[in-house]
């Protein structure tokens, strides 16, 4: 998976530069992905998300082992 969080779904958008004349190109606003491991205690294993720093404020917020069992009920393999 690249540049998607794992937590959250973010995925890069596309907008416009603009220069000073005004002038528009394309260009991407990527999501500010972090890799990080975490302990899981429950499994007493290590695990590695590609997250978001807001998927890491909802870790925090929901504990690991909800959003590690959200998942892999979703499908992903952790």
């Amino acid at each position: 998976m690249a540049r998607v969080c794992q937590v959250t779904g973010k995925v890069p958008i596309t907008g416009n530069r603009v220069s000073h004349s005004n002038i528009k190109t394309k260009r991407r606003f990527l999501p500010n992905l972090q890799t990080k491991r975490f302990f899981l205690a429950e499994e007493d294993r290590w695990i590695t998300l590609k997250t978001s720093t807001e998927g890491l404020r909802t870790i925090n917020k929901k504990g690991l082992y909800t959003i590690v069992k959200e998942l892999r009920a979703q499908g992903e393999k952790i």
